[in-house]
């Protein structure tokens, strides 16, 4: 069962992102989801299944 991520949702990585971040924000979902490192602002796409094999912490939405 795939987990319920939504978009604005916060998630946190194993693995940092190369500017040492380590904490993404979720812009769109589905298959593969875009998601934005909230330290340089790039974007990046991933794939659900390994998405949710690095997924560390998860902060819900609360807007």
């Amino acid at each position: 069962m795939p987990m319920k991520i939504d978009i604005g949702d916060i998630v946190e990585l194993k693995k940092k992102h190369p500017c040492g971040g380590k904490q993404f924000e979720v812009i769109r979902t589905g298959m593969d989801f875009r998601i934005k490192c909230l330290t340089c602002g790039s974007q990046m796409r991933i794939d659900r299944p390994k998405l949710e094999k690095s997924i560390v912490k998860y902060e819900k939405n609360t807007q």
